[in-house]
């Protein structure tokens, strides 16, 4: 898998790099640190760079290794836990590692089947966030559920007609779960879920991208 851009480069453990590409002529604040990590590494021309990154990659090109999902038991110790429900779109993703990171939670959920996985573009939005929130895939999402609801997890759904999230005391261990970009929560998702939130509207559209609504919720619920 290929990533790129200095912030991406400086959060990577080194042990997950197969080898770097650099732009042969801004390559001087690299070199020393990768020798010394045994880190192999190729000098190029800026268009290969390019090529393999659209021109948004600062010079550097990171081959790593595929990610390597975690296991929902890493989580239960956890105070808050955020899943994703079939969530498709890389940019939302990135966006949702990287506030959970400020935010200090420390995994997310998302389903084997129908959802947006770690990806370049993922790894990119989340500016290093994705080397400290472990990303945990399941099979059954409601099996999930359950495991967490076993392991004294309250569990909240987002949804616009769901009370405002204002009302609620969030102490304890909890779960926010974001559903997809067009179809929101799935039905049996909902129907295991503890109680059902909301962020109130005061315009004229009724739904908020589902990064913002997550960044707002983690937010609001955390302690």
């Amino acid at each position: 898998m290929l990533v790129w851009g200095r912030n991406v480069f400086n959060e990577i453990d080194v042990k997950k790099i197969r080898k770097v590409y650099l732009d042969k002529n801004n390559a001087n604040e690299y070199i020393s640190f990768l020798q010394n990590n045994k880190i192999r590494y190729d000098l190029v021309d800026k268009k290969i760079l390019d090529d393999m990154a659209n021109k948004n990659h600062q010079g550097i090109v990171v081959d790593i290794y595929d990610y390597e999902y975690k296991e929902l038991e890493e989580c239960f110790n956890d105070n808050f836990v955020v899943i994703l429900d079939h969530l498709e779109d890389p940019h939302n993703f990135g966006a949702i590692i990287r506030t959970c990171e400020c935010a200090g939670i420390k995994h997310i959920i998302i389903p084997k089947d129908r959802s947006v996985r770690v990806n370049e573009t993922v790894i990119k939005v989340s500016s290093g966030a994705i080397s400290h929130v472990d990303i945990i895939m399941v099979s059954n999402l409601t099996n999930a559920i359950n495991k967490l609801k076993n392991n004294n997890f309250f569990v909240y759904v987002a949804d616009m007609d769901g009370v405002d999230y204002r009302n609620y005391d969030f102490s304890g261990k909890k779960v926010l779960i974001i559903g997809n970009e067009g179809k929101g929560i799935s039905p049996i998702v909902s129907e295991n879920c503890d109680e059902i939130i909301s962020i109130p509207m005061k315009g004229n559209i009724n739904s908020l991208n589902a990064s913002v609504s997550a960044g707002i919720l983690i937010y609001g619920m955390n302690d």
